[in-house]
């Protein structure tokens, strides 16, 4: 490498991307990181912003003011169209392109409907700010569509909400919107019981939380079923419209359907012309290197990463942010002269999922925790990771507040009123 001049492009200011950028201070490279947000998401709370408990400014941080201090990189706000593997450029949606020496794409996923996008209307799923708001919205607009609908039926399909997928995304939007509905907004109006709402969280499989351990998912299914959620399984989901959801020979009506049962990758691999799975992850080289550009890496969701035993590496931020390091490590030593191919091992730190605001399981592997004490591991591991001591603070107040009184204070209702609810 030509130390002197090397330009390493990072698309997408994820985990991954912001850890390999950080852990690439101090040395001899140029950076430009790209992103077509001017922000950086911490995903795990995402949940807590679509259900009132967090403002969006307490899960996401403007990039530039992140990397303010690295004279080193440059941000650009764009979209990214495709990738010139022959010209190393990346292409984007102004007719520009950036050229690199090193190509890290670090674009995340998009939740997926397993062929049936015409549902994406009906049934929101969660992955960006614009995501959440609009999810927050359809919650509080159904309470208040309640208020003022006469009729029994829809007022009850009104205070019915349906939630497809059963992994930690479900189970912790279930046990939110149920205390929500059950505590927060009690005794707020004067029409409707909100204490009446039903909570349905369908599940596909045989359990909830398949990728933990069966006895913490046996927990899970009765502490939510314990706070009032209904738990459904066994049963796909078969269709959603603006009357309800169909799951197995049951027909439900629900006016609000949040979607967490799937997602696909970016468009990176259409951008390399490279192969990918069924979900749309690029098929790297085991240093997450794509086949035969090995200046190009993928990470993150974007990319498949399998295990020693055939498992894919799950897509959390932990496994991003260690693929970030593990990839800066490699542009390190190729700097001094080292292309010796270096695989990538991952440690799993283990699952958590937190249900409502005093239970959560955690699966450590080696040790697993359920209840309250779980919870507040569960909450101490999220403030670590938060981004800033104001951020920290911030969230523990807001934690405490909601813990203490059972209030949420970011219940406001914004954007326009796009939707069929």
């Amino acid at each position: 490498m030509n130390q002197a001049s090397h330009h390493v492009v990072v698309v997408g200011a994820g985990f991954g991307g912001l850890e390999l950028t950080h852990a690439l201070a101090g040395q001899p490279v140029r950076i430009t990181m790209i992103d077509k947000r001017n922000h950086h998401l911490f995903q795990p709370l995402l949940y807590q912003v679509a259900t009132t408990a967090l403002a969006t400014s307490e899960v996401a941080w403007p990039i530039r003011h992140l990397l303010r201090k690295r004279k080193d990189v440059t941000t650009l706000l764009a979209n990214v169209t495709g990738v010139d593997r022959a010209g190393k450029r990346v292409l984007l949606d102004d007719g520009s392109a950036v050229a690199y020496d090193t190509l890290v794409l670090a674009t995340g996923a998009r939740h997926a409907y397993f062929g049936h996008d015409e549902w994406e209307p009906f049934a929101p799923g969660l992955k960006t700010l614009e995501d959440a708001t609009t999810i927050r919205r359809r919650i509080l607009l159904a309470f208040e569509q309640a208020e003022r609908e006469a009729d029994p039926a829809r007022r009850q399909a009104l205070l019915t909400i349906a939630i497809v997928g059963g992994g930690p995304t479900g189970v912790e939007l279930a046990g939110t919107i149920v205390e929500l509905a059950h505590d927060t907004l009690r005794g707020e109006f004067r029409n409707i019981d909100t204490r009446q709402t039903r909570v349905v969280l369908i599940e596909a499989g045989d359990r909830i939380l398949a990728n933990f351990a069966p006895k913490l998912s046996d927990y899970a299914s009765k502490a939510l079923e314990r706070l009032g959620v209904t738990v459904e399984l066994g049963r796909a989901v078969t269709r959603c419209d603006a009357e309800g959801v169909v799951f197995g020979d049951k027909q439900l009506a629900a006016r609000t359907i949040l979607w967490a049962a799937g997602v696909a990758a970016s468009p990176a691999a259409e951008w390399l012309g490279a192969k990918a799975d069924r979900a749309g992850r690029v098929l790297v080289e085991p240093d997450l290197s794509v086949p035969g550009s090995p200046e190009i890496f993928v990470i993150g969701d974007a990319a498949l990463v399998l295990r020693p035993d055939g498992r894919p590496v799950p897509g959390v931020a932990p496994s991003a942010k260690q693929e970030g390091r593990h990839v800066a490590a490699t542009i390190k030593a190729r700097l001094g002269g080292d292309n010796t191919a270096r695989p990538f091992h991952y440690k799993h730190a283990g699952d958590l999922a937190t249900i409502g605001k005093r239970a959560a399981a955690i699966d450590f592997g080696w040790i697993k925790l359920t209840g309250w004490l779980a919870w507040w591991l569960w909450g101490i591991a999220h403030i670590y990771f938060l981004i800033g001591f104001r951020n920290r603070l911030a969230v523990s107040l807001s934690w405490l507040w909601i813990y203490v009184t059972g209030q949420r204070s970011a219940r406001l209702i914004t954007q326009g009123d796009d939707d069929k609810t």
